[in-house]
């Protein structure tokens, strides 16, 4: 080889090498770029599942809510049925006591006969 060649080729060289090491450090920022913004949508994403699962809490809360008073407003109903017929049955008496005294007693008379016999089968 002539020397103009070996000078050649040495500088050729030595243009890939300091092309090589620009493409290391470009593709030192180009990850440390991607990385960057990676975390920053990390951070986004997690914010907005933060914000998600808190919206989901605030629903599931009104929803109890609104399932206590409708259960509030129907064990107020059932207690407004219980009370009339309280006093529909109080009433009855009242106006004919001994027919109610009658039906007391023959209730009371079918269920003893029901229980005994029920233990009898035991």
């Amino acid at each position: 080889m002539s020397p103009t060649s070996t000078e050649s080729m040495k500088s050729h060289l030595g243009d890939a090498g300091s092309h090589v090491k620009q493409a290391a450090q470009d593709t030192r920022e180009a990850v440390r770029n991607a990385a960057g913004a990676a975390g920053d949508e990390l951070k986004l994403g997690r914010a907005n599942v933060k914000a998600d699962l808190a919206d989901s809490a605030l629903a599931g809360l009104a929803a109890a809510e609104e399932a206590g008073g409708a259960a509030r407003e129907q064990m107020d109903a059932l207690m407004d049925k219980s009370r009339d017929l309280i006093d529909s049955a109080a009433e009855l008496v009242r106006e004919r006591p001994l027919a109610s005294f009658g039906v007391a007693f023959a209730a009371g008379f079918i269920l003893a006969k029901l229980a005994s016999s029920n233990n009898g089968n035991k």
